[in-house]
């Protein structure tokens, strides 16, 4: 290798390498999913900003109310997997599996896209989590949020 940037100090495929000049290189990149109306299941998503410092993000879906129901509806919050360092909760594949979730369950759900390692270290992940948590108690009767 011709020079130290391109070095690589550990690799974990399929997931990503950690050079030496302290890069990451992800090997798999998350297909996004923009929020929309889903066809098949009726479910409505939208993002929000959790914290505005850090970039934090979660996706709500809603499921489809056939009329004027006032009954309030479960809250489901979601946590994708990935060993807190790949995927996101915003790609197609989970946003398909909320979608679907969130139809049969009939309730809301907010997925939680924390920040990833290694580029943020542990307990990163965790503090978002707990900002997530503190974001959705703040605006558990806001009615702009289901």
């Amino acid at each position: 290798m011709g020079s130290c940037a391109s070095e690589i100090t550990h690799e974990f495929p399929p997931f990503f390498r950690v050079h030496k000049d302290g890069r990451i290189e992800r090997l798999q990149v998350s297909a996004y999913a923009p929020p929309t109306i889903d066809p098949q299941t009726g479910v409505q998503s939208k993002d929000v900003v959790i914290s505005p410092d850090t970039g934090v993000k979660a996706r709500i879906f809603l499921p489809k109310i056939d009329g004027p129901n006032q009954t309030k509806l479960p809250l489901l919050v979601h946590y994708h997997g990935g060993g807190f360092c790949t995927a996101s909760s915003l790609d197609i594949v989970i946003t398909r599996f909320l979608n679907i979730l969130t139809s049969i369950a009939n309730t809301i759900t907010i997925s939680v896209d924390y920040r990833l390692a290694p580029e943020h270290l542990l307990p990163t992940a965790y503090d978002d989590s707990w900002s997530a948590l503190q974001w959705i108690a703040t605006h558990l009767n806001d009615p702009n949020y289901g």
